[in-house]
C-alpha cells in the first residue's frame, strides 16, 4: 500500500512537472515562491514606507525576466543544442547585465527613498544578497528544464517502443491465423479426397472458427473459457477427421477465477495445432492430446502432451518450426521475462509447458 502510494505520487509529480494541463499551475507556484524567496532578502529594507515594495517589485521584473529568458531562449537554444560554453558566457553577461541595471535603479530612480541611518556598505551587501540567493534559482530552473526534456524524450521513447511491439504482436497474430488455416485448409483437402461427408462437416465448423478469429482474435484480450472452446472445437474437428484419435482438456482452479480470466487471443492455439500434427500414428494406432489448465498463485499453468510416433516424419519441414517462433517471440513481447516455456521431446511423447502471469 505504501509502495503504490510513493508510486502515486511520483506520477503525480512528474506530471505536474510535464503535462501541459498544469502549465499555469507551474508558473505560478513558481512566481508565488520566488517572490516569497527575495522577500526573505534584506535589501528592500533598505528603503522607506511604500518605496520598500517598488524596490522589491523592481528586483522581482529584472530576475524574473533573467530567469525567463535563461529557460525559453538560453537552455534551448544554446544548452539543449550543447553549445555549453555560449550558453555559460551569455547566462554571465545576462547576469551582469541585471546586476547593473538593479544598481543603476538604486541610484538613480530610489536614490531619494533610502533609509538614512543604513550604512552604504550594508545596503550593497544586501543588493548582492538578494541576486546571489537568486544564482541557485536560475540554476535550479535550468534542471528542472532539463528533467522535463528527460521526462518527455522517456515517454517518446517509450510510446515509439510500445508501438513497435503493438506493431510487431499484430504482425505475429497475422502470421499464425494463416498457419492455422493452412493446416485445417490441407485437413479439407485430404477429407475431400477420403469423405466428402465429413469434408463438409469441416468446412461448418472452420465457419465457426473464422467467425471466432473475426470478433474475438481482433480484441487484445479474449475469456480462458472462450479459448477453451475454441481448442476443444479444434480438436473435435480433427478427431472427425482421424480415427482412433482422442483427447481430453482438464481445468484446475475455482470456476469464478477460471470464468473471469482474460488472456490474449489465439495464445494455446500454436501448440494445440503442433501436438495434432505430431501425434499422428502413421500405423494408424491411437493417438491422443492431453491439456491440462490451472490457475494458481496469479499464474496460470498451461500443459500439453501429445503421443507421438517416432517414425511419422513431418514432410512440411520449411514451415514446421514457424509457428513456435512466432509465439515463442510474441510470449517476449507479451510477458518480458515473466513468463516460462518448457518443450520437451520425447520418443514416445511431445509436452508442452507453459506458466504466464494473469
Amino acid at each position: 500500500m505504501k509502495y503504490r502510494l510513493w508510486q502515486f505520487k511520483e506520477t503525480l509529480a512528474m506530471d505536474f512537472l510535464v503535462e501541459e494541463r498544469y502549465k499555469y499551475a507551474r508558473h505560478l507556484l513558481f512566481l508565488i515562491s520566488f517572490f516569497f524567496w527575495l522577500y526573505s532578502a534584506r535589501f528592500w529594507q533598505s528603503f522607506s514606507g511604500i518605496h520598500q515594495w517598488y524596490v522589491l517589485l523592481f528586483v522581482y521584473t529584472i530576475l524574473i525576466t533573467m530567469i525567463y529568458i535563461n529557460i525559453y531562449i538560453l537552455v534551448p537554444k544554446l544548452f539543449f543544442t550543447t553549445r555549453y560554453i555560449a550558453y555559460l558566457a551569455l547566462l554571465i553577461i545576462m547576469g551582469v547585465i541585471g546586476i547593473n541595471i538593479i544598481g543603476f535603479g538604486f541610484r538613480s530612480v530610489f536614490a531619494d527613498f533610502r533609509v538614512g541611518n543604513i550604512p552604504r556598505e550594508t545596503e550593497k551587501g544586501s543588493v548582492y544578497e538578494g541576486v546571489l540567493m537568486c544564482i541557485p534559482i536560475i540554476f535550479t530552473t535550468t534542471t528542472v528544464k532539463l528533467l522535463q526534456k528527460w521526462i518527455k524524450d522517456n515517454q517518446r521513447i517509450n510510446e515509439l517502443s510500445n508501438l513497435t511491439m503493438q506493431m510487431e504482436l499484430n504482425e505475429l497474430r497475422n502470421q499464425i491465423n494463416p498457419h492455422f488455416l493452412f493446416n485445417m485448409l490441407n485437413n479439407v483437402k485430404a477429407l475431400i479426397r477420403t469423405d466428402p461427408a465429413k469434408a463438409s462437416v469441416v468446412i461448418v465448423k472452420l465457419s465457426e472458427f473464422l467467425r471466432y478469429q473475426l470478433y474475438e482474435n481482433s480484441a487484445e484480450k479474449t475469456l480462458l473459457t472462450s479459448e477453451i472452446d475454441f481448442l476443444s472445437n479444434f480438436l473435435n474437428l480433427e478427431k472427425i477427421r482421424r480415427e482412433n484419435f482422442t483427447f481430453d482438456i482438464e481445468t484446475e482452479g475455482e470456476n469464478r477465477t477460471i470464468n473471469t480470466t482474460f488472456i490474449p487471443p489465439n495464445l494455446f492455439t500454436t501448440f494445440i495445432e503442433n501436438a495434432v500434427k505430431h501425434s499422428v500414428d502413421i500405423n494408424g494406432k491411437e493417438s491422443h492430446v492431453k491439456i491440462n489448465i490451472s490457475i494458481e498463485d496469479q499464474n496460470l499453468y498451461f500443459k500439453c502432451v501429445n503421443s507421438r510416433d517416432p517414425d511419422y516424419i513431418i514432410s512440411d519441414k520449411k514451415n514446421s518450426g514457424l509457428g513456435l517462433a512466432n509465439i515463442n517471440r510474441r510470449l517476449e513481447l507479451l510477458y518480458q521475462d515473466t513468463f516460462d516455456l518448457k518443450i520437451t521431446s520425447e520418443p514416445k511423447e511431445y509436452t508442452v509447458h507453459l506458466k504466464i502471469p494473469v
